[in-house]
């Protein structure tokens, strides 16, 4: 039991390596973000992981949103309005926009994760910025409606696919393995913004718990199948170092299975 994963590039957001890294760089050269989102496919099931944000919200935060991440998953045949299960790594606003695009999931989430989101670390500007309260609000109903599956911890999501609790870069930060033809790959989101957080040890600097976050990183190299394995959440060199399922989707999809 395999399945295909693939990163959907939806924004971007040009900045230097200095605001990258906690301490900065030296080096303080060009390092931008790009946005994904991320669909798992196989055994007649597509799950996604994470919903993105809108084109409001992308000159709210002053990003540059390219499409919306429904309009990617279109280009791979998926239809949003049709997704049974959207994993939610992490409540951040370029992580849970345009939940309501998918009227027909169950969201997972971190017990943690809500617990942190609508708790008393919210009335500090440092934890509370990468938060959009109306989305937060918006998961709150939700859970009203009974449409949010709450994990405590690892669990699976379906055979072959399961999330795991990393924390570090907010309290309830999850990270999803997938069981693939060439092993288990590990989608990190934002529990490894890039490459260079992980490899070099140096975390991104908005962070829950330093410690937990670098002890986050020894998590997802041993769920992986090598450190190889490990996709970080907004690094520009996935979509060099993984191909594009078709010359039309150059740029905007890679795939990592």
């Amino acid at each position: 039991m395999t399945y295909e994963v693939y990163a959907l590039k939806y924004a971007h957001h040009a900045r230097r390596r200095s605001e990258n890294f906690i301490g900065g760089d030296p080096h303080d050269a060009p390092m931008p973000l790009d946005y994904f989102v991320w669909l798992i496919r196989g055994e007649g099931r597509e799950i996604v992981v994470d919903t993105g944000f809108s084109a409001a919200m992308g000159t709210k935060r002053g990003r540059e949103h390219l499409r919306c991440p429904t309009a990617a998953l279109r280009m791979l045949g998926c239809d949003a309005a049709s997704v049974k299960d959207v994993v939610i790594s992490h409540l951040h606003y370029d992580h849970v926009g345009n939940f309501d695009l998918f009227p027909a999931a169950t969201l997972h989430l971190q017990d943690l994760e809500m617990n942190y989101a609508t708790g008393r670390h919210m009335g500090e500007e440092r934890h509370r910025y990468a938060y959009e309260v109306e989305e937060v609000v918006g998961m709150v109903r939700r859970v009203y409606e009974n449409r949010v599956r709450f994990h405590n911890g690892d669990a699976e999501i379906a055979p072959g696919v399961s999330v795991h609790l990393v924390g570090g870069h907010t309290m309830g930060m999850q990270a999803v393995r997938v069981k693939t033809r060439r092993g288990w790959v590990v989608l990190a989101s934002d529990a490894s913004h890039f490459y260079a957080n992980m490899e070099e040890t140096r975390p991104f600097p908005i962070v829950w718990s330093v410690a937990e976050m670098v002890e986050g990183y020894r998590k997802l190299r041993a769920l992986a199948e090598s450190p190889a394995h490990v996709i970080p959440g907004h690094d520009p060199l996935v979509l060099e170092r993984y191909p594009a399922p078709s010359p039309a989707l150059e740029g905007i999809v890679a795939r990592l299975d």
